[in-house]
């Protein structure tokens, strides 16, 4: 398996982040959501099982439900 380009990395705590990157597995691509932690104050950042992992034909459909919930929250906001 390659190495992953991390995409976007979200902290959830000093010791937690979710990072979002794409990588390769058995010749395709796939889009990786998952949860990594610390336990040496940042240095190493390990996967956890906690995650989601989307293949390219599925990506249209996960597009479409972040922005029906980006329209849902704009709209609680108003």
């Amino acid at each position: 398996m390659a190495d992953a380009k991390i995409l976007a990395t979200i902290e959830r705590s000093d010791t937690e982040q979710l990072q979002i990157s794409v990588s390769e597995y058995k010749g395709r691509s796939y889009l990786n959501m998952r949860i990594f932690y610390t336990t040496d104050d940042g240095a190493t950042w390990l996967p956890t099982k906690k995650g989601v992992t989307f293949a390219p034909d599925q990506l249209d459909m996960l597009s479409e439900a972040i922005e029906e919930a980006r329209k849902e929250f704009m709209a609680e906001a108003e």
